[in-house]
């Protein structure tokens, strides 16, 4: 029995929420009304939406070795994807969940504490490094030592 709410019934009796976006939407396409009622229309739509976001996706590959914000620009592919396609829809939100769990376990004290002492050993390893090249060869450049 379908009462227009957005739960249903799960095993063991207990309620959890469908499928929906952070902005309380469900998954599907977001095209305008007007749109999604005529199938020709829609169907272009969608072929329209999906090579934007194949070029924007293309173009942060293509930035990935090359200058340029490569997967800022991969990820607004997929949002654009996101905005017909179901699939890209539950990739953005596994990738939003992701991050966020990296960010809670950067934020961890600890954590922090130890990423701190790894950078402080590894600057000290780099001055005693470029210290030892100065004190053996001076200010002289790695591609002008005779030796």
């Amino acid at each position: 029995m379908n009462t227009g709410s957005d739960e249903r019934d799960q095993p063991g009796g207990s309620v959890a929420a469908t499928d929906e976006t952070d902005d309380g939407r469900g998954l599907g396409s977001r095209a305008p009304e007007f749109i999604k009622r005529r199938r020709v229309l829609h169907l272009s739509w969608q072929v329209g939406v999906f090579v934007v976001g194949l070029a924007v996706v293309g173009a942060g590959v293509v930035m990935l070795p090359l200058p340029g914000p490569g997967w800022l620009v991969i990820f607004a592919g997929m949002a654009i994807w996101a905005t017909e396609f179901v699939w890209a829809q539950l990739v953005l939100r596994w990738t939003k969940r992701k991050v966020t769990e990296a960010t809670q376990r950067a934020l961890d004290p600890r954590v922090r504490r130890r990423n701190i002492i790894l950078t402080s050993v590894g600057l000290v390893l780099i001055a005693a490094f470029v210290g030892v090249y100065v004190w053996k060869f001076g200010l002289e450049m790695p591609w002008n030592i005779d030796q």
